[in-house]
């Protein structure tokens, strides 16, 4: 058992009050008509796959998956469906300590990474199996150091491409 003041609480809730004001400040329309930020995201995951590899684009593209198929999700909801909630704090930790776009900019950079771990996987599967993993891709077991990896290279992906003028441009967008 453990007293907390008054005081101590006051604090926390001011903390937890922050942190969610936050993270809604650079998504809301995510969640407004047509949900646009959700869909601009997509599409700059399917950009930067594109430029990291392209083979795993044009495996995706040749068996008929598309990017907003699985991906809306993990926009939408952040990646809360993907990861149990052990990670799921570290991960959003790390948004919020990137700052401003940390859940709008830097989670795409974090997707990108995400979906690459499996590329090998992923190319030798067709439709129905590849749909059926994307949905419910294997992370039931990750822990710290799994995530750590991720996070790395999501670092590493905003760091190459983040502000650059050149910076996804080699791909056509598509609309959804």
């Amino acid at each position: 058992d453990v007293d907390l003041t008054q005081d101590i609480l006051d604090n926390v809730e001011a903390d937890v009050y922050w942190c969610l004001t936050n993270l809604l400040a650079g998504i809301q329309d995510h969640y407004t008509q047509d949900q646009p930020g959700v869909q601009r995201m997509v599409m700059r995951l399917e950009e930067l796959v594109t430029r990291m590899d392209v083979g795993l684009t044009q495996h995706l593209e040749t068996t008929g998956v598309q990017f907003m198929q699985f991906a809306f999700r993990w926009m939408n909801c952040l990646l809360l469906r993907e990861f149990d909630l052990k990670c799921i704090i570290r991960l959003w930790d790390t948004y919020l300590s990137e700052g401003e776009g940390g859940f709008e900019t830097f989670h795409v950079y974090v997707c990108a990474a995400f979906l690459c771990q499996f590329s090998g996987t992923l190319r030798g599967m067709q439709f129905d199996e590849l749909f059926g993993f994307m949905q419910n891709i294997p992370t039931s077991n990750w822990g710290d150091g799994e995530l750590e990896i991720v996070l790395s290279q999501a670092f590493v992906l905003s760091t190459l491409f983040q502000d650059s003028k050149a910076h996804l441009t080699s791909v056509s967008p598509r609309l959804y």
